[in-house]
This record gives C-alpha cells, sequence and structure tokens, in this order.
C-alpha cells in the first residue's frame, strides 16, 4: 500500500525520462517562458559536455511532480505526474527531440526522438496512444504541440513557426515557436560546421545516455509544492500567484469555467509578467485594509478565505471576506479590467478631453518609491468609476506623496491609504470621499520644511521635479518622462574663472546649489564637462536638446541668464506653485 506523503528522489537519465514517465503541466502552471538565452545556455552546456567530456555524465539540475495514479482523477486512464518544477527545461527537451528528428536523415535516430514525444497505440499489444508531455494549461498549447512537435516533420513549417513567435496572443506558444526556431538555427549552424567534435546522432544519444536529472516525486500536492520551491535550481519557480490559481481551479467542478478561469488568470500573468503578485496583493489590501503580515498565499488562506482572527466584541472567528472558485476569479477578473483601464493611458475621453488623468499617472508610476496608492484608486474605481476621478487622484498622489517627502515611515504611509480605502466603502457618494479631511490630512509643516531644504540627493526630488513638469504642462498631449535625470542650472563644482564664481560668492554657490530652485529634470545622460560650463554656453550646448519635453525646465531656461537674483526667484516660484498643489501655504 503507498504512502501518500512518502518521498521519492533519485537520479535519472534523459532515456529513462523520455521513456519511462509520463508528464502533464498542470493548469496552476505557468507558461512556457524560456526565451533565446535560456536557449544558447542549454543548447552551449549540453554541446561543451558532448565534445569536451563526451564519456562523463552531465548533470541538468532537478525537477520536481506529484505522481497520480490511474483513476486518482475523473477521467484519468493511466498513471501520470503532474510536473511542479522543471516545465521549462523539460519542454524545451521535448521539443529539442522534434528538432533533431526533423534535422536527421538518420532513420534509426529519427525513430528514437519520436518514440521520445510519442507513442503510437497499438491495440494488439495493448498500449495507448499517448504524447509524452500533454499541456492541461491551455488548449492552445496543446494542438501546437500536436502540430508542430508530435507530428513528424512539424518542425519544418518555418513560416507557420516564425508567423507564431512573432504573432501569438498566447506566450507559451509564442515562446515555443521561437524555441523551436532557435534550436533549428543552433543546430543547423553545428551540423554545417568544420567542427568534426559535433556530430547530430553523436550529440543526441550523448543527451539520452549521458544527461541526467534528479527527481523528486510524491503523491501529494501540498508536499510536492514545497518541494519544489527548496531544491528549484535551473528553471522557472511556481510563484505565489500559481499556487493561489492551483487552489481556486480546485474548488471549481464544471470543466467549462476551469478552463475559462485558467485561460483568464494566465493571459493575466501573460500581460503583468513578475507585477502579477503585486497586482493579488493589491487585492488583498481592498479586502483587508491592512499591512501584509504574512506571504501571500497566506494572506488569503488565513485572512481572507478562512480568516483565524477572533472579533473583539463577539470572541467568534471573523466571517470569509472570499470564497474560492468562481468568487475569487470573478473579483480578480474584475479589479484586472480596472487596472487595465485605470494605467491602459486612453482615459482621455472620461476625464475632461484631457491626458491630465493618464499624465498624472504615468508622473506617480515613474516617481513614486512603491505602488501602495493602486488599491484605494481601484477600489474608488469600483464604487464610483469616472465620477471625480481626476479629483481623487490628485488627493492620494498628495497624500502618499508628502507622507513620503516628510519622512513618515512605510508603515504608517500604508496606514493612510488604507483608511482611504475605508473611507470609500463607507461614503454613499464621491464627493464624501473628497470631503473626508480626516483621511487627507497632509502634513503641512513637514512638507514645507523638506522641500525648502536642500534636496538634491534625497530619493523624492525627481518626484518634485516631474509633479513640477506635470503641473507646468499642457495636458492635450501626452508627457514623456522617458530616461529623466536631475540637473544643476547652477553647477555643483564650477571652474574658479567661470561666470559662476564671479555671478556667485561661495556663501551662495554653498547655500542654494541643491535646492529645488536650482534643479531641472533632463531626458539624457549627463555630461559632466558640458554641465560645468558658463550659463549661456550651457543652456545652448548642453540643456537645448535635454527639456524639449520637460515643461518645469523649458520655463526654468528661459531665463537670459542665471544668478542669485533668477535662481532665488525660480526657487520661490516653485515652492509656491508646490505648496498651493498640496494645500500646505
Amino acid at each position: 500500500m503507498s504512502n501518500k506523503h512518502e518521498i521519492k528522489s533519485e537520479k535519472i537519465h534523459v532515456k529513462d525520462i523520455f521513456s519511462n514517465l509520463w508528464f502533464r503541466i498542470p493548469e496552476y502552471q505557468r507558461p512556457y517562458v524560456w526565451g533565446n538565452d535560456e536557449i544558447d545556455d542549454l543548447l552551449d552546456d549540453l554541446v561543451f559536455a558532448h565534445t569536451e567530456k563526451p564519456d562523463q555524465d552531465y548533470f541538468l539540475g532537478s525537477f520536481v511532480y506529484q505522481s497520480k495514479k490511474a483513476g486518482s482523477t475523473p477521467g484519468q486512464e493511466f498513471d501520470e505526474n503532474d510536473l511542479l518544477d522543471g516545465q521549462q527545461r523539460m519542454t524545451t527537451l521535448f521539443m529539442l527531440f522534434a528538432c533533431i528528428r526533423d534535422l536527421s536523415d538518420n532513420a534509426d535516430l529519427k525513430e528514437v526522438c519520436q518514440s521520445s514525444i510519442y507513442q503510437k497505440g497499438n491495440e494488439f499489444h495493448g498500449r495507448p496512444e499517448r504524447t509524452r508531455i500533454v499541456f492541461a494549461i491551455r488548449q492552445e498549447v496543446q494542438d501546437f504541440v500536436d502540430t508542430f512537435i508530435k507530428a513528424d516533420g512539424g518542425t519544418n513549417k518555418a513560416g507557420e513557426l516564425t508567423e507564431l513567435a512573432k504573432g501569438s496572443l498566447d506566450p507559451s506558444v509564442k515562446n515555443m515557436a521561437n524555441a523551436v526556431l532557435k534550436m533549428r538555427g543552433e543546430i543547423t549552424k553545428l551540423s554545417e560546421s568544420n567542427d568534426t567534435a559535433f556530430s547530430l546522432p553523436k550529440f543526441c544519444a550523448f543527451i539520452c545516455k549521458n544527461v541526467l536529472l534528479i527527481y523528486v516525486a510524491t503523491e501529494d500536492l501540498d508536499d510536492a509544492f514545497r518541494l519544489f520551491t527548496i531544491l528549484n535550481d535551473r528553471g522557472v519557480p511556481l510563484r505565489n500567484s500559481d499556487i493561489l490559481k492551483s487552489t481556486n481551479l480546485g474548488a471549481l467542478t464544471n470543466e467549462k469555467e476551469k478552463a475559462k478561469f485558467a485561460k483568464l488568470w494566465e493571459e493575466a500573468e501573460g500581460e503583468l509578467g513578475d507585477d502579477f503578485d503585486r497586482f493579488l496583493n493589491h487585492i488583498r489590501t481592498i479586502l483587508l485594509k491592512d499591512k501584509a503580515r504574512l506571504n501571500l498565499l497566506d494572506e488569503f488562506e488565513h485572512k481572507i478565505y478562512h480568516p483565524r482572527e477572533k472579533e473583539k466584541s463577539s470572541g467568534q472567528l471573523k466571517p470569509s471576506l472570499l470564497a474560492k472558485g468562481k468568487e475569487t476569479f470573478e473579483l480578480v477578473d474584475r479589479y484586472l479590467k480596472h487596472y487595465d483601464q485605470l494605467l491602459g493611458g486612453n482615459n482621455y475621453d472620461q476625464t475632461g478631453a484631457s491626458f491630465e488623468f493618464d499624465n498624472l499617472i504615468k508622473a506617480m508610476l515613474t516617481g513614486l518609491p512603491s505602488s501602495d496608492w493602486l488599491p484605494p484608486l481601484m477600489r474608488y474605481f469600483d464604487r464610483f468609476r469616472y465620477e471625480n476621478l481626476l479629483d481623487f487622484l490628485i488627493k492620494i498622489d498628495n497624500q502618499l506623496s508628502s507622507d513620503w517627502i516628510a519622512q513618515y515611515s512605510p508603515t504608517a504611509r500604508i496606514e493612510n491609504m488604507n483608511n482611504i480605502i475605508r473611507a470609500i466603502e463607507s461614503a454613499e457618494t464621491s464627493s464624501d470621499v473628497l470631503s473626508n479631511d480626516s483621511v487627507f490630512s497632509i502634513d503641512k509643516e513637514g512638507f514645507n520644511r523638506e522641500i525648502n531644504a536642500a534636496v538634491y540627493g534625497r530619493r523624492f526630488t525627481r518626484y518634485l521635479l516631474l509633479k513640477l513638469d506635470y503641473l507646468y504642462a499642457d495636458h492635450g498631449q501626452r508627457m514623456s518622462l522617458e530616461y529623466l535625470s536631475v540637473e544643476h542650472v547652477l553647477p555643483q563644482n564650477p571652474k574658479s574663472d567661470s561666470q559662476w564664481c564671479k555671478d556667485f560668492t561661495s556663501e551662495q554657490r554653498e547655500e542654494w546649489t541643491h535646492r529645488l530652485g536650482n534643479l531641472v529634470l533632463i531626458t539624457t545622460k549627463k555630461n559632466t564637462s558640458q554641465g560645468n560650463k558658463d550659463y549661456k554656453d550651457k543652456k545652448s550646448q548642453y540643456f537645448e536638446k535635454r527639456i524639449t519635453t520637460c515643461p518645469n525646465s523649458l520655463r526654468v531656461l528661459k531665463n537670459g541668464q542665471w544668478t542669485p537674483t533668477e535662481l532665488q526667484a525660480n526657487h520661490e516660484t516653485v515652492i509656491g506653485k508646490l505648496m498651493v498643489h498640496y494645500g500646505t501655504v
């Protein structure tokens, strides 16, 4: 009798993996994401080992799978293994066999490769038709495998593969098509080179007989998840979002819903990449309105799905905030739509025929130290859509950025954002939110003190200059915020015989060089030698092409000269502009 929690581990050669084991890429897995760099590294390592150490074993890493006996799930006719870790590497080897098969005219080699990919059914031997790796992750991926990997000659379809590599909407298909083209190209170069040490049949034999991996297997899914986090080596590890998807798919009984929500989740992962876990953390924040204390999975499991905390008034466990399965997927889908709309840069018609909203979003994404403002923004949009949305965005930006500038701790900044979410949920109208002075309370003294000081080198300085560009911008067009750098007008180290040292005393330079009125944004890298020129030369030779998209910088550098009079006047202007905007006058 098998022990469900038994963990098996052993080294295994590629020939045994691709003749004795059958794999399934489960729904919760990430897409196939390997690109040219990873393919290059793998092939380079394999070719080097084959040509330099042909008689030695080559270790390729480890993989983790959950072994599932036939009949353990509905419709499962045969033993198979859900691959948790090693998907990228194993899928690449799977496709490599197809490339070798189609590039070789050796009948025995072609047969070995084909049998590693696909087992032809034989009713007389009782042998079922099976593909070595089944991609339950998406039907589009399995269709790709059937057409280009399983079918003899499938990788020869260069035109179709090129189209998919360039234009497929499915990230796995796109990357797999590119991988096939990349591997075929590299193998062809090696085969046509004068390197007598390389032989395609010998190369394939080396992969089969000398390349080995270590597998770790268990029948228990939780054990398998824990193992992959410990043993992940060269592959792409699962994220919290992958496991969260798995637990919610497991709560669904309808197969059509499973496929629908698995596709939705994967498309979101493909679009957001590594930001997807952060997005899920935003949803966590909206639901809990509290700083995260645990990892994402534990936050959902122990605070949202099955709270362990008790109500202070009754002593009873807090109620569940969300149900696993359909309710979770629908909530994620709803907020994904909000997220895409708010950050997509296409709110012109909805926010007063102006790019003011989109430009401020772009400035916040570019310059703020965190995305803690996104949960209240998404929650506000969920309730009130575009009603007073720009005014709300300005308020949360001013609150978060002023807290940051006034040296409030990250915890205090997060709590202020959470208080705004609470205010949104208790308000009847958007006006109730905007007029709630208790949650929009700026530390005027702290903010004014910091912006008036020498700010160069402070983390918030670039954002203050970004905000000035925003305040002076023509919002009839989109702002360009790429490659921004902070630059002094009066340089930090002017030459002793320069006009700067004639116009400014050493005391004035010490007092004013690093203050906001002497700083502007430029859109290219600094050039120290040019930056030390006298004002007229610096303006024409250095600043001219570097400030065309920076409205505040353009305004500042309209001055014909830059003496203490112009600098101090500009400082008063920009400080006054910020204080009016932040309401700290």
